[in-house]
């Protein structure tokens, strides 16, 4: 583990393999940055489900591949503690809320997306789960609202 994810661990949960935190963070504490090769859309791999479901989209048209490190294990939630701020072609996870000792860290991935390509059936288990994990802008609206505020929207889904 680098310098960056200090305080992180992974485990497993119902839902497979995910990041826990190995200490307490405070609300806006940076917990990693993810680290993967930029792709594009189309090179991605034939049959591609598995690497893509560790692609995270960080522009129109740009992802950040699976590093083979932490960051390809922190699970979505819809009610997430963490979210990912990009900037250019940087993107880290950030404490959107204070986060205890064994909570296991998540983030919504509906945050990031904008391909109407790809959905995936949710099992986070949240009181407010939507059932379906999809784009941004199929969120409701006072859930895109409260993802703004607390900016963790990146640029190109807003204009």
């Amino acid at each position: 583990m680098n310098s960056k994810n200090k305080g992180l661990i992974l485990g497993k949960s119902k839902n497979g393999k995910t990041v826990f935190a190995a200490k307490d963070f405070r609300k806006s504490e940076l917990l990693a940055e993810f680290r993967g090769k930029i792709l594009r859309y189309e090179q991605f791999p034939p049959h591609y489900s598995k690497f893509e479901d560790h692609c995270v989209q960080i522009d129109k048209k740009a992802y950040l591949g699976p590093s083979g490190g932490l960051d390809d294990y922190f699970n979505h939630s819809c009610n997430p503690n963490s979210g990912l701020k990009i900037k250019g072609k940087k993107a880290v996870l950030t404490a959107i809320k204070n986060i205890r000792q064994g909570e296991e860290i998540t983030w919504d991935y509906s945050t990031t997306m904008d391909e109407d390509s790809w959905k995936m059936v949710c099992n986070c288990g949240s009181k407010n789960c939507r059932k379906v994990i999809g784009d941004f802008k199929y969120l409701p609206q006072n859930i895109k609202n409260k993802y703004i505020r607390l900016g963790i929207v990146p640029k190109y889904l807003l204009t």
